[in-house]
């Protein structure tokens, strides 16, 4: 990795990585960081630097990161900043160690033995290794490797999937119709319980390492349907009440679906956004249009934004197409099997619930 000295205030010199600038209080190096199991590196968010989705971080410049500070021994926590100059003071302030950025990489000269480190372990295609791997994990044929299922078991007997009494029983946990739980499960394995995207997300409701452990479902259980739709039951009863402020009901639902995909933080910035255009930033439509913006530096880098680059237009189209799917649920299910009995009553009870439905069933 190229090394080049820069001028920096009080005339200190600081070094640029391929570059470099270094790290923390005066004299903490690498040593430090690695007693304390802990490298800090800040960063403008963006699709090639460092973003989150579901919880975890991506991006070509963090993945890197993550395996120098893998190198060294230690763990990886990303910083964002605003602009350069919050990057350049969290680096002097020892608020960071290093600074990630393209093409060059900064560290403090106060750190030598860390910039002896990274210039150590940077190999040349480093970055365009790391790159090409982004791409083939992201590609359409990895995004998520499930068997395919039909959106709907039988329409006749308005049954949608093998698994509808789990979501009977786990939806009132998460305060929602069961067929919207069924719908985005659909959205998200397509009711393959052995599912997996490139992401990492795995089983029914798609559960990230990260949530899983947050929500007590061990690695064991991960896979096993009743223990993945639980799982994501509680998480969704979380986001209801991180977006507890939302009182119309079926708005709330939007934001909540939009933050088990996207992250409340992204959604909470694209709040944000819509207050400060002059939008209604507790109405979907308003909201919707800047989650879609927050693909674009201009409003990722917006100082109202904390969370940075969101890959928007996914986020968008899984609220939307989840919405969808779950209004012709409510037409075609029934809440539970239809008894030989009396069929004409039956049959005429479901028509005239699922009228009213439209309207009372994002109520309860």
């Amino acid at each position: 990795m190229l090394l080049v000295a820069c001028q920096q205030k009080e005339h200190q010199p600081s070094v640029m990585f391929g570059q470099a600038d270094e790290v923390r209080a005066a004299d903490y190096d690498l040593e430090d960081i690695q007693a304390s199991g802990e490298l800090i590196a800040t960063t403008l968010s963006g699709p090639d630097t460092y973003y989150e989705y579901r919880g975890e971080g991506f991006g070509v410049e963090y993945e890197m990161a993550k395996s120098f500070a893998s190198r060294i021994g230690a763990r990886l926590r990303v910083e964002i900043a605003q602009d350069s100059a919050e990057l350049q003071r969290k680096l002097e302030t020892g608020e960071a160690d290093l600074i990630l950025s393209v093409p060059r990489w900064q560290t403090r000269s106060s750190s030598p033995e860390l910039t002896a480190a990274l210039d150590e372990w940077w190999q040349d295609d480093l970055r365009e290794r790391t790159r090409l791997k982004e791409v083939s994990r992201r590609a359409p044929k990895n995004r998520i490797r499930r068997t395919s299922r039909p959106p709907m078991l039988s329409r006749e007997k308005g049954i949608i999937s093998s698994y509808d009494g789990l979501f009977q029983r786990h939806a009132s946990v998460a305060g929602m119709d069961w067929r919207l739980l069924a719908a985005q499960c659909y959205q998200e394995s397509g009711f393959d319980p052995r599912a997996v995207s490139w992401a990492g997300a795995q089983g029914l409701m798609q559960i990230m390492p990260g949530t899983a452990a947050h929500l007590g479902l061990a690695a064991s259980q991960v896979y096993e349907p009743s223990q993945n739709i639980a799982a994501a039951a509680r998480y969704l009863d979380e986001l209801q009440s991180t977006f507890s402020d939302i009182h119309e009901r079926r708005e709330r639902l939007c934001f909540v679906l939009a933050a088990y995909n996207g992250g409340a933080s992204h959604v909470r910035d694209a709040m944000a956004l819509t207050a400060k255009y002059g939008g209604n930033p507790h109405r979907w439509n308003d909201v919707d249009r800047y989650i879609l913006l927050l693909a674009e530096p201009r409003y990722y880098r917006d100082p109202v934004v904390k969370a940075g680059y969101l890959r928007g237009s996914e986020t968008s189209s899984y609220v939307r197409m989840i919405m969808a799917r779950w209004a012709q649920y409510r037409g075609t299910a029934h809440s539970a099997p239809l008894t030989p009995a009396e069929p004409k009553k039956k049959t005429q009870k479901t028509r005239i619930r699922s009228r009213e439905e439209f309207l009372n069933d994002t109520i309860r």
